[in-house]
């Protein structure tokens, strides 16, 4: 449930009709604030909402690009663009040591393993992971929207696989590590 918090934001720009993507952007931007502000009064710190916070930027800037000028030649890239932001954050949580996955691994790990070198190396693992899919999904949109195919269906099911792909490995490779530890 955490992940899907998380990514709401961008799932809901990516499956609300590419034609109003001006709402479509203050939509997210929105649930993206809501996602910030409800995850701070639940007591999280901010160093737990990297993408949370990185959202509600993201989205505040493209709203006000799609706003200003609806024909911008921003809009074909924009999927392209939401899986680049997410590669960036990502990418930038694991330079500067604060996996973005540990905000939302602590939220169901007890206190006293956090600073434990397996679970921070779990999470580099992950989110190596998942900044991966996200720049590998930014690389292929790109083709696709120079293409001209910027928001067919073939774009639809490559951001969901974007999003897919690292969560499923990331619930499977939890599981392993689980299991390898309660057989230790």
């Amino acid at each position: 449930m955490s992940y899907l918090r998380t990514f709401l934001p961008w799932i809901l720009f990516a499956v609300l009709p590419s034609g109003s993507w001006q709402w479509a952007a203050l939509a997210a931007l929105g649930v993206a604030v809501a996602v910030v502000v409800g995850q701070l009064r639940a007591g999280a710190g901010p160093d737990a909402l990297i993408i949370e916070i990185g959202s509600a930027v993201f989205f505040a800037v493209l709203a006000v690009i799609a706003f200003a000028d609806p024909h911008s030649g921003v809009h074909a890239y924009t999927g392209a663009l939401s899986s680049g932001m997410l590669a960036v954050i990502a990418g930038i949580s694991l330079a500067v040591g604060k996996p973005f996955t540990l905000g939302i691994a602590k939220r169901t790990t007890p206190r006293e393993y956090w600073t434990a070198e397996p679970f921070l190396r779990v999470n580099n693992v992950i989110t190596s992971v998942w900044t991966a899919a996200f720049a590998v999904t930014a690389g292929v949109l790109t083709a696709v929207a120079h293409a001209g195919h910027a928001h067919s269906a073939l774009a639809t099911v490559l951001q969901i696989a974007g999003f897919a792909v690292p969560m499923v490995f990331t619930v499977r490779y939890v599981a392993r590590v689980q299991a390898a530890a309660a057989a230790r």
